[in-house]
């Protein structure tokens, strides 16, 4: 059963009969569902009632109408208002713009706009280069979709993925004081979706190409990394293999295992797979078989996409063929990107001594953490529920802020192994643990870091 999350978290507003144990009462009734309730005001206490605010995460919706259904077969109690805190969170929007300079008077304004704004325009008309310095561009992002592979929903389309588009620009903000603005595209069409990036990146420093479905992602990123002079990077490729890689980095410290010696294992050849076993390679790794729905990918096999004929090339040296558990048998890494429940308990069981599994489908992983705990040295998921998320938050804004201080035009293998050795370093060594691998998303550190040493890639790139 799944577990209460603050991302259904509900207020019931209740109105009861006057008595000293009525909000005790409820609190008790309502948690006896399984809800785990996080705030409890009294609104109002009259002679003739009692208004109450019980506030609580569930299990979704079903949950909430279970709660709801009791509270109102209460005697005497009435159930006025049931608020869904995550809907009211997002009511107008996430985000918005600010003014950075203060318009007071008529001598600001002819500063700000007409007349004098004319002679910036001409200084940029002359130096292209001067809008990084003379306009938000050196400090902003495109988040562009398609609202194609939102979350794990799917083709939602581009309005259903703005929550999410307005929710990664927030995190761009917060976390590395970079602005970012959400561009959701009303089409599929790869040549459109190239054409109109290609036609908004003079007001941008970097492009993050977000919740584009496989395999039209990997050739807009291809296409927009060769024509634009500006870094373009897909964070459900490049984000995702970022911090896998970080928390591989640590775990295998804790095992006491080398890159180039282990068996690795993937499930799931799409976005994120493709870009975490490019990386992996990058990094020194040389045992690797990947599996998609059909089974592991084969050694010399031509595959429809592009990017399943590159992974068929590089991957397998042993030219292995089967299933994705028969390839985990005596496998030290499993990496999970696919779907939920494709393992059970005797899969895990069957790798190697000091297994590492990083189950990361959302929010239903690749097997039960608490199952593959019983046999793997290391359990990490995507999940916030577990110890050890892998998570893109940890990657992105640090990276972009690296890459606007930088100057950069484009994303490197050398910046993203950078980064991921950026965010290992977080963790001391004489802190880690199996539950202990990668740092919050709120550990201050992290973003720096990932930043000075995305910067610092760059700029070596750039002598």
């Amino acid at each position: 059963m799944a577990l209460p999350s603050p991302g259904h978290s509900v207020t019931f507003r209740v109105h009861t009969p006057p008595s000293f144990s009525a909000t005790s009462d409820l609190a008790s009734a309502i948690a006896r569902t399984g809800a785990a309730i996080t705030a409890l005001d009294v609104i109002e206490s009259t002679g003739e009632h009692m208004c109450i605010d019980i506030t609580a995460n569930t299990r979704g919706q079903a949950h909430v109408e279970s709660i709801s259904t009791m509270i109102r077969h209460r005697e005497g109690t009435e159930l006025r208002r049931v608020s869904d805190r995550t809907f009211l969170m997002h009511v107008g929007g996430k985000i918005e713009t600010t003014s950075k300079v203060s318009l007071r008077n008529r001598d600001d304004l002819s500063r700000a706009y007409t007349p004098g704004v004319a002679r910036v325009c001409m200084a940029i008309a002359e130096d292209r280069s001067e809008a990084r310095r003379l306009t938000i561009k050196g400090n902003t992002v495109a988040v562009v979709t398609d609202g194609t592979a939102v979350l794990g929903l799917g083709d939602i389309g581009p309005e259903a993925a703005m929550p999410v588009m307005e929710g990664k620009a927030i995190l761009f903000k917060k976390f590395a004081d970079v602005n970012a603005w959400p561009v959701a595209l009303d089409t599929k069409d790869t040549e459109e979706i190239i054409a109109i990036c290609k036609a908004i990146a003079p007001a941008y420093g970097g492009i993050n190409l977000e919740d584009i479905a496989a395999p039209r992602c990997f050739e807009i990123e291809a296409r927009l990394r060769e024509e634009l002079d500006i870094p373009v990077f897909h964070d459900d490729q490049h984000g995702t293999a970022i911090v896998t890689q970080a928390a591989l980095v640590n775990a295998l410290k804790v095992v006491g295992k080398d890159i180039a010696d282990v068996r690795i294992v993937i499930s799931g050849v799409g976005a994120a797979g493709f870009a975490i076993i490019r990386l992996l390679l990058a990094s020194g790794a040389k045992h690797i078989r990947a599996a998609g729905r059909g089974g592991v990918i084969e050694r010399g096999t031509t595959y429809g996409e592009a990017h399943r004929t590159w992974i068929a090339e590089h991957t397998n040296e042993e030219e292995f063929s089967g299933t994705l558990k028969k390839a985990v048998v005596g496998a030290d890494v499993f990496i999970g990107v696919s779907a939920p429940n494709v393992l059970g308990e005797e899969d895990v069981a069957a790798m190697n001594e000091g297994a590492i599994v990083f189950a990361m489908a959302n929010p239903d992983p690749e097997i039960d953490p608490e199952l593959a705990s019983k046999h793997a040295a290391i359990v990490a998921t995507g999940r916030s529920d577990y110890p050890n998320q892998i998570n893109n938050v940890l990657v992105f804004p640090g990276f972009f802020r690296g890459l606007l201080d930088s100057g950069a035009t484009d994303v490197s293998d050398d910046m993203m192994l950078a980064a991921a050795e950026a965010i290992a370093s977080c963790i001391d060594e004489d802190e880690l643990h199996p539950g202990f691998l990668i740092p919050s998303v709120f550990d201050p550190k992290v973003s720096p870091r990932v930043a000075e040493a995305v910067k610092k890639a760059a700029k070596a790139e750039q002598r």
